[in-house]
């Protein structure tokens, strides 16, 4: 990256408002996102955030899709790598005090081919990410340890959701609502990969998982938001559960052993992109 466009994207990410949004984006990588959610997520103003888009997109952070009638912003993630490595190798000139410890984390960590710790988060933890649990746990054939957890969790399960799990097949005796900070305390269990399953969650402000987890977010509307009759409810939930099992059933098929980080975090992005074509 050369000084003038590193400085322009520094002098871009100096303001709080624009690295809010940046932050946000990164967080929902490599998916795009609406204004109108970007907004909803931080508090802005219309306005105010079309100005925040546009410094990011003429700094070439951020780049805009046009999908049907709406645009989505999603993070460059070639021109962040950039900005990373220039900070860290050109004008860090690749100290080992500066970098010792990023490099460390991802050499400790071999990929191998079992007993991975995975954990699925949404905003209730009461049906998505619980599906997801009990999925992994069935699906993956004892070669994950699946968990769950909500940023604002209910205090009990969605009775739908049970019932979907309990017509295919899932043991749901073990399944509870759990806080994400069960997950965050000192000794807690270190995270090979982290997913979010809803929007809210991916936006919600949590610090960096321990152990530089592989992430995703696979974001579904809620089910439990669902109107209508219990049966049209019903197939509300069999088709939040369908789409979460569709994309575990490609996650626990990759060949971890035989894949880096960087190409297993691809891979994973992947799965989310396909599923949303194939649809």
């Amino acid at each position: 990256m050369e000084i003038d466009s590193a400085s322009t994207a520094f002098s871009t990410l100096g303001h709080p408002g624009r690295l809010a949004v940046f932050r946000l984006l990164m967080r929902f990588a490599p998916r795009g996102v609406r204004p109108t959610e970007i907004a909803e997520s931080l508090g802005l103003k219309q306005n105010t955030l079309s100005h925040y888009l546009l410094a990011l997109t003429t700094a070439g952070l951020v780049s805009a899709e046009r999908r049907g009638r709406s645009l989505l912003y999603s993070v460059d993630l070639a021109t962040a790598e950039d900005l990373i490595g220039y900070l860290a190798l050109d004008v860090g000139r690749a100290r080992p005090d500066l970098i010792e410890t990023v490099l460390s984390a991802r050499k400790e960590r071999p990929m191998r081919d079992t007993g991975y710790d995975v954990l699925f988060i949404c905003s209730g933890n009461s049906a998505r990410s619980i599906f997801a649990e009990a999925l992994l746990r069935d699906l993956g054939r004892g070669r994950f340890q699946a968990h769950s957890a909500g940023t604002r969790p209910n205090s009990e399960l969605n009775p739908f959701a049970l019932e979907v799990l309990r017509r295919n097949g899932h043991d749901t005796s073990d399944l509870r609502s759990k806080h994400v900070s069960e997950f965050q305390q000192p000794g807690s269990v270190v995270m090979d990969f982290v997913f979010t399953v809803c929007d809210t969650a991916a936006a919600e402000e949590c610090p960096p998982w321990p152990g530089q987890p592989i992430t995703g977010h696979w974001g579904l509307p809620d089910p439990v938001r669902a109107t209508g009759t219990d049966a049209e409810r019903a197939l509300v939930f069999a088709q939040t559960y369908g789409a979460l099992r569709s994309r575990i059933s490609a996650f626990v098929e990759l060949p971890f052993a035989s894949l880096d980080r960087l190409s297993l975090q691809s891979r994973v992005d992947q799965i989310d992109s396909d599923i949303l074509q194939e649809g």
